[in-house]
């Protein structure tokens, strides 16, 4: 229809799918933006920033750390794709764009240990996975459906110089200190709290981009990567189930 795109994670929950639309984008000439949001944070694009600086040398370590304050209902988790192609997703993203390379081997580990319903409908809701790229470089990333503290979302990136750490986002940076010790202001909800400022840079960065012409990043190759990220570690929990079942 010669219209842009831009279209949530994942483009589908299936691989194949995905690059049978790519394709057409591709035939058609189409503008496609993938809401990859967290790289627009601007905690998270400092972090990005300094590392392209040189300061801290050249990325030998990624620490990503994604937590939601509760569980989603079951019934989303059934159609959501699971934990991985739903919640991680976004992290195998970040990562891609904090190591600057391409990841070569998946390791995946997860546990039903916060929602026996969500186990039942055959879904993980604590999770880790390790990546590694062709150079050496690894990623860990740790997922959890409860962080009963709020949205815990950080990242820690270290470096042959040193290192660049993103931490969470509170409503007021106010501490207060007392016989009882330090007190803080609590973690931000949610999502759509904590990335009310990406979610605006994304969109402007998508209308720019189609006024000025420029590049659109992150684009639909982006969404189809961490889609295979997805189902890598999405198959390696379900080889771990399939043998401690057998």
């Amino acid at each position: 229809a010669g219209k842009a795109i831009f279209c949530e994670k994942p483009i589908h929950l299936d691989g194949d799918r995905v690059r049978e639309c790519l394709k057409v984008v591709e035939e058609t000439g189409a503008k496609l933006m993938v809401g990859f949001n967290r790289r627009f944070d601007p905690n998270f694009a400092e972090v990005k920033r300094q590392i392209e600086a040189g300061v801290i040398g050249d990325v030998e370590m990624v620490q990503i750390t994604s937590r939601d304050p509760s569980p989603p209902p079951v019934d989303y988790v059934k159609r959501s794709g699971g934990l991985f192609k739903d919640m991680m997703i976004h992290d195998f993203d970040m990562a891609r764009f904090l190591l600057g390379e391409e990841v070569v081997e998946v390791n995946a580990m997860g546990s039903a240990i916060v929602s026996e319903e969500i186990g039942a409908a055959g879904d993980v809701d604590t999770a880790t996975a390790t990546l590694k790229t062709a150079s050496g470089k690894i990623c860990t990333i740790t997922n959890s459906r409860r962080a009963t503290y709020g949205y815990d979302q950080r990242v820690e990136v270290h470096g042959s110089k040193g290192m660049v750490s993103a931490e969470n986002m509170r409503t007021t940076t106010v501490t207060v200190a007392n016989g009882d010790g330090y007190t803080a202001e609590p973690l931000m909800d949610f999502f759509m709290e904590r990335y009310e400022a990406a979610y605006r840079i994304e969109l402007a960065a998508f209308v720019d981009a189609l006024t000025s012409g420029s590049e659109i990043s992150p684009n639909g190759f982006d969404g189809l990567k961490a889609l295979e990220l997805a189902e890598a570690a999405t198959a390696e929990v379900a080889k771990a189930r399939d043998l401690a079942n057998a």
